[in-house]
């Protein structure tokens, strides 16, 4: 049986700045993040004039390329750690290294200059965009496996997981409200009001992202660290062919980031064309992230009494539901914003939240099987999983413009309207995005995870996790010894 690798005592409990400090690392990255996800589409169409075919092979290569660069960046981290044999910490270091480059990136995104020809912006858009997935990167993953090694039972993870769903709903709320309105009043000058956007974004994601660096702390730490030539990029094949439920979580996570790409993709044109209401996208990202705020505050109650995955299953169905209700409808604002934005996103958002407490206990999982721990590894292939699910899902979304025939509207041209054909095709995707996304994350979940509670308990007697309170008392005090 596999006795685990050890673990220095845990002196302090999981406080409440520590799950403060967690949640600011997500509410900071996404305040950028967010915006590149809504926005950075519409802006490199109707503001820097590029053509969808453009963006869509853009969107897809920087993002197969970022995709290869997160399990380089979790692999690096393991193997750094290994080579220094565990003296400091492993995680945090890094968040304070790529903070500043994730403020400055994400504002030179935004400024292509007017004045340069297509080839020109077609190159500042490749340069900045890689520049700043790349400084997320350095953050995310780091970030990302920090959940590890400071939670060490299923309670644990469930906090930290909501913690990092709260920081996200928070950090995307701030832009998806202020940008719609922004971009709405300010249509006369759109660079100005991107510029003053993303500035105001950056900087608040800035100081967060140094808090978070401040208040987290690794509590949790291998005694034996593994020599750094037993710590291998190839490590990550084994977890493939022997780790099931990191297959299911990774699927699952792919298919949330596609649908995702697509509708904030699209996001604006579906209310700007076919509502004709690009300012109200802002209340229904307000109602949305709100209901979803709600949810995070009964989560823990359904986790506790149904276990992670049913409740995971039993929301992703609800809201399944509340997606195809409008689908069947002509556009309607108010069943939109009310059964598609606010009621469906939130239930399937569910899965989104409680994934990060899925890979801690992956990783758990993992060295139970394997007998070797790398969360860096680990959550870093989970996130290149996520990251090809979002290049896809962003190159449909510049691609569909093509597809249906949408018609570019220049910076200071008249307002084309669109034909009924093209309004069809965005309210197929906007819609369609999400219901066949869903039903891949139940599908995997359902049928592909495979960790019981059965499970669970030899992995505490292994002496790898805790499953309750009772257990992590018993578990760190078989550590000291």
């Amino acid at each position: 049986m596999n006795t685990g690798t050890g673990y220095k005592k845990v002196t302090k409990p999981l406080s409440a700045r520590h799950l403060l400090g967690y949640l600011l690392g997500d509410f900071g990255g996404c305040m950028t993040f967010a915006v590149m996800g809504a926005y950075l589409l519409p802006y490199y169409t109707d503001v820097a004039g590029l053509k969808p075919g453009h963006v869509a092979t853009l969107f897809l290569l920087i993002k197969i390329w970022d995709a290869i660069n997160d399990p380089l960046m979790g692999g690096i981290m393991d193997k750094l750690y290994a080579k220094h044999q565990g003296v400091g910490d492993k995680f945090r270091p890094w968040l304070l290294r790529a903070t500043p480059l994730l403020a400055i990136t994400a504002v030179l995104m935004l400024s292509i200059p007017a004045g340069l020809p297509v080839m020109g912006k077609l190159v500042w858009a490749y340069v900045t965009y890689l520049l700043y997935e790349a400084s997320y990167t350095i953050f995310n993953i780091p970030y990302g496996s920090l959940l590890s090694a400071m939670g060490n039972t299923e309670e644990e993870h469930s906090k930290l997981s909501s913690a990092r769903g709260l920081g996200s709903i928070l950090g995307n709320l701030i832009p998806m409200m202020v940008f719609p309105i922004l971009l709405d009043k300010m249509r006369a000058t759109p660079q100005l009001s991107y510029s003053i956007s993303i500035v105001a974004c950056a900087i608040v994601g800035l100081i967060c992202c140094f808090l978070s660096y401040k208040w987290t702390e690794e509590r949790i730490k291998p005694k034996a660290v593994a020599a750094e030539s037993e710590v291998k990029f190839t490590d990550i094949i084994e977890v493939f062919k022997k780790n099931r439920p990191f297959l299911a979580v990774s699927i699952s996570g792919a298919a949330a980031m596609m649908y995702q790409s697509v509708v904030n993709g699209i996001g604006v044109y579906y209310f700007r064309e076919n509502l004709n209401a690009l300012s109200m996208m802002a209340l229904a990202n307000f109602i949305g992230m709100g209901l979803a705020f709600i949810s995070l505050l009964i989560i823990p109650g359904f986790v506790k009494r149904f276990g992670t995955i049913r409740t995971i299953l039993g929301s992703v169905t609800l809201g399944l539901v509340f997606l195809i209700i409008p689908y069947f409808f002509a556009d309607n604002l108010w069943l939109t914003i009310i059964s598609k934005n606010a009621l469906g996103t939130s239930f399937i958002g569910i899965a989104i939240l409680l994934q990060w407490g899925l890979v801690g206990e992956v990783i758990d999982y993992n060295e139970f099987i394997l007998n070797k721990r790398t969360e860096g590894s680990i959550y870093g292939t989970f996130n290149f999983c996520r990251r090809i699910g979002q290049a896809v899902g962003m190159a449909i979304s510049a691609a569909v413009l093509g597809w249906i025939g949408y018609q570019i509207v220049t910076p200071g041209a008249e307002a084309v309207r669109q034909t009924a054909e093209v309004l069809h095709g965005i309210r197929n995707w906007y819609f369609g995005a999400p219901i066949v996304g869903a039903v891949i994350q139940w599908l995997a979940l359902k049928f592909i995870w495979n960790i019981t509670d059965e499970t669970r308990a030899e992995m505490v007697e292994a002496g790898i996790s805790a499953s309750s309170e009772t257990g992590t008392a018993a578990l760190l005090s078989d550590r000291e010894e």
